[in-house]
């Protein structure tokens, strides 16, 4: 369960994009929000602005949070809701990797824009090392996408969660469940998307092998079958899981490539958050960047929420190496 939520402001309107999914969250699911601004130690005189304006913003998500429990019929809990404004010195990135693991907060939750950056907010620069080094589930909404319905006013909510059959990619699920509890968020639907790739010619397959009893081709429609109904059988299972939790969810499996697929069904479906492990099968960290959860940051425009699994013995013996 999230009791503590963080999210850094840069000062900017841009980054306020954040204020309604934070409201959201706090409302629906009782949860304490720091909203964290990292000064320039160099600027000392714009202090007793940036105190001011943490303060007007705190006051406005604690607002906002309250009349989401107001509509979702818990009134009496709307003093639990707890927001406060808090400033800190240092280089952004470092600050709020900092501030979040000394005061154990359960989730990040930030703005940041795509490929082309927001000065010190960008992908490439504070938001992709509070990504990479967090410990904790960052949620990642864009900045410069103005949504047709902000997150508040969407009719219904799906959380896409791409598995890829490994573990580590399954530790997402403690986290779908949580989010798919949110109090008065009925509508609330999972998806849970497997890609069942296409297997490659390999670069060994040349006519040495052509009197084989099989050829290429016939391999390769048994290869897409096999797959497929592997894909299937596995997102049975856990459909099961989630629906013995009394949690409404789907399954879909569809061909192709795995980043193209999850990009596109995204970008095709409104009204959706996708919920993903930043590694899965290989497990090292080394390996995120580049890999299908990285690729999704630029290629779509809802929310991401993304968590860190935590490598096995093995894997950790690997990234020391």
């Amino acid at each position: 369960m999230y009791h503590r939520m963080l999210v850094p402001l840069d000062g900017s309107e841009l980054a306020e994009v954040v204020f309604t999914y934070a409201k959201e969250l706090a409302g629906r699911l009782d949860i304490d929000v720091t909203l964290l601004h990292v000064a320039s130690p160099a600027g000392k005189s714009m202090l007793p602005m940036q105190q001011a304006y943490i303060r007007r913003a705190a006051d406005k998500v604690k607002k906002q949070a309250r009349e989401v429990q107001q509509i979702t019929g818990i009134e009496q809990a709307a003093e639990a809701v707890k927001v406060k404004g808090e400033i800190v010195e240092g280089y952004p990135a470092d600050e709020i990797l900092k501030y979040a693991e000394e005061n154990e907060f359960d989730l990040i939750l930030m703005a940041t824009r795509g490929h082309s950056g927001l000065r010190r907010w960008s992908i490439g620069s504070v938001a992709s090392k509070v990504l990479s080094a967090s410990k904790i589930p960052v949620w990642l909404v864009r900045a410069d996408h103005t949504p047709d319905q902000t997150y508040d006013e969407w009719p219904t909510k799906t959380l896409l969660v791409p598995l890829d059959g490994s573990d580590l990619a399954e530790e997402v699920l403690p986290h779908v469940e949580i989010l798919a509890r949110q109090k008065g968020e009925e509508s609330l639907e999972v998806v849970l998307l497997r890609v069942a790739e296409t297997p490659s010619i390999p670069s060994y397959y040349g006519p040495e092998l052509s009197g084989v009893s099989l050829n290429w081709g016939e391999f390769m429609q048994q290869e897409e079958v096999r797959r497929k109904k592997s894909s299937i059988e596995y997102l049975d299972k856990i459909e099961e899981q989630l629906k013995a939790k009394s949690i409404n969810v789907k399954s879909i499996v569809v061909e192709g490539k795995a980043n193209d697929e999850i990009i596109n069904y995204a970008n095709s479906n409104p009204y959706t958050m996708i919920v993903i492990a930043s590694h899965g099968r290989s497990g090292l960290s080394r390996l995120v960047y580049g890999s299908v959860a990285a690729n999704l940051l630029n290629g779509v425009t809802c929310p991401i929420f993304m968590v860190k699994p935590k490598p096995k013995e093995k894997e950790k013996e690997k990234e020391n190496e």
